[in-house]
C-alpha cells in the first residue's frame, strides 16, 4: 500500500498539468474555509470571529510548498519585458479602484447611488479581510500583516498566473491537451475572451470590470513579451501596490 501510493505521489510530481492545475485547486477550496469556522458574535475573540486571519496564512504557506514541489515544471524566462509588465501593473491596479474613488466623488456630489453602479466597481470596499481586528496583539498583527502581503505578491501571482497565463491559454490551442507543446504566449482572439472573460467571473461583481481589464493588460504582456516571468511579475507588482492602498486606506474590500 505504501509503495502505491508513493508511485502515485511520483507520478502526480511528474504532471505537467497537475503542477499548472492545482496550485490554483488548493487555493480556491481554501478560500472557502474561513467560512466553515466563522461565528458572529463579537464577544468571541477574533481568532473565532474571523477565521480568515489565520486559515489565509495557513494557505499561504501550504500553497506555497506545493509550488516548491512542483518548481522543475516552471519556466518563467525569457526574463523580458519586465518594464512594459511593471507599468502595466500600475496602470492595472489603477483603473481597478478609480471606481471607487469616483463614487465617493459621486456621492459628494448629492448623487445617490443606484443598483446598478455595482457593476461598473461603484460599490462600497469597507468589508473585507480586517487586519485591524488582531491589533491588539502586536505579534500576531504583524504576522497577519506580512503574510497577508507576502500571499498577494509571492504566493498569488504565481498561483493564478501558471494556471491562466502558463496553462490555460495553452491548454486551449491544443488537440491532445500536451499544452506544455505550445509557445508561451501564442496568441488567438478565441483564446483571449475565454481567459480574459474566466478571469473576470472569478472575482466579485464590483470587480468585474476591473478584472476585465487587468485581464486584458495581461494577456497583452503574455503576448508581447512571451515571458510567463513578466507576467508574474506583473502580478506582483499590481498586487504590492493594492496592498500598499488598501494598508493606507482601510478600503479592506479591495483584498
Amino acid at each position: 500500500m505504501e509503495i502505491h501510493r508513493t508511485n502515485g505521489l511520483a507520478r502526480l510530481l511528474l504532471s505537467p498539468t497537475a503542477a499548472h492545475v492545482l496550485p490554483l485547486v488548493l487555493f480556491t477550496l481554501l478560500n472557502a474555509v474561513p467560512g466553515l469556522f466563522r461565528i458572529e458574535n463579537s464577544e468571541l475573540p477574533w481568532h473565532v470571529r474571523a477565521p480568515e486571519q489565520w486559515v489565509y496564512p495557513l494557505q499561504t504557506l501550504l500553497c506555497a510548498v506545493v509550488l516548491v514541489l512542483f518548481r522543475k515544471h516552471y519556466t518563467l524566462a525569457p526574463w523580458r519585458g519586465l518594464g512594459l509588465a511593471f507599468v502595466l501593473g500600475i496602470v492595472g491596479i489603477v483603473v481597478w479602484i478609480a471606481p471607487s474613488l469616483l463614487r465617493e466623488e459621486l456621492i459628494q456630489r448629492g448623487i445617490k447611488p443606484a443598483a446598478w453602479w455595482e457593476w461598473l466597481g461603484l460599490a462600497e470596499r469597507n468589508e473585507g479581510f480586517d487586519p485591524m481586528i488582531a491589533q491588539d496583539s502586536t505579534l500576531w498583527f504583524s504576522v497577519v500583516v506580512g503574510m497577508r502581503f507576502m500571499r498577494m505578491v509571492l504566493v498569488v501571482p504565481f498561483v493564478e498566473e501558471l494556471f491562466w497565463r502558463g496553462f490555460l491559454m495553452r491548454f486551449l490551442l491544443t488537440d491532445d491537451g500536451r499544452f506544455e507543446r505550445i509557445a508561451f504566449g501564442t496568441h488567438r482572439w478565441k483564446v483571449f475572451w475565454i481567459v480574459t472573460l474566466g478571469v473576470m467571473l472569478i472575482h466579485n461583481t464590483e470587480d468585474y470590470l476591473g478584472a476585465f481589464v487587468w485581464g486584458a493588460l495581461m494577456y497583452f504582456v503574455a503576448v508581447r513579451t512571451k515571458s510567463l516571468g513578466a507576467c508574474v511579475f506583473m502580478h506582483a507588482v499590481g498586487n504590492l501596490a493594492l496592498g500598499i492602498y488598501v494598508m493606507k486606506t482601510q478600503q479592506w474590500g479591495f483584498w
